[in-house]
């Protein structure tokens, strides 16, 4: 398995209730998070949480600031975007239990991130959180035409209301 792109490590044992943390991806590391997200570009990548002790239980809460280049889906032409975007993030301590033991889930628990009780990876958190905030679906200035050229209908053209208005005609 690769290095993670955007790795920070922080231990718990110095975590603080209130305490703000500040990240900042320098150069290599806005590539590499590019490459992992197949974005064009990551110009910016920064975030900036506010971290709430409970116990073993970690919450950082802030915000997620990024500029980005991603490839439009018709065209393949760059689509430039931003994203600023709150974040939550828990982290709890790995469940016990045997591999192939069933671990009953929560709804409150999708979004937990779980740690080895020593440290959290605050960094690679955040990194694929900006992973969930892209558009997946870029669209530049040209997909429309570029779409039409390719024989794709729009949603007008092949929805179930298209059929209804040709019969509408006849």
């Amino acid at each position: 398995m690769s290095a993670p792109d955007f790795a920070h490590h922080c231990a718990l044992a110095m975590l603080r209730d209130g305490q703000r943390i500040e990240l900042v991806a320098d150069e290599a590391e806005r590539a590499a998070i590019a490459e992992r997200l197949r974005l064009l570009a990551l110009e910016r990548f920064e975030a900036t949480v506010t971290i709430a002790r409970e116990g073993e239980e970690v919450r950082a809460t802030g915000r997620l600031r990024a500029a980005v280049t991603q490839s439009c889906v018709a065209s393949g032409e760059p689509v430039p975007a931003m994203v600023d975007e709150a974040v939550a993030l828990i982290f709890r301590p790995e469940p016990k239990g045997t591999p192939d033991e069933e671990i009953d889930l929560q709804e409150a628990d999708l979004d937990v991130i779980f740690h080895d009780g020593r440290e959290i990876d605050l960094g690679t958190a955040l990194a694929d959180e900006l992973s969930l905030a892209l558009d997946p679906y870029p669209r530049s200035a040209a997909a429309e035409d570029a779409l039409k050229e390719a024989g794709i209908l729009s949603e007008e053209q092949a929805g179930p209301f298209a059929a209804l208005a040709a019969l509408k005609g006849k």
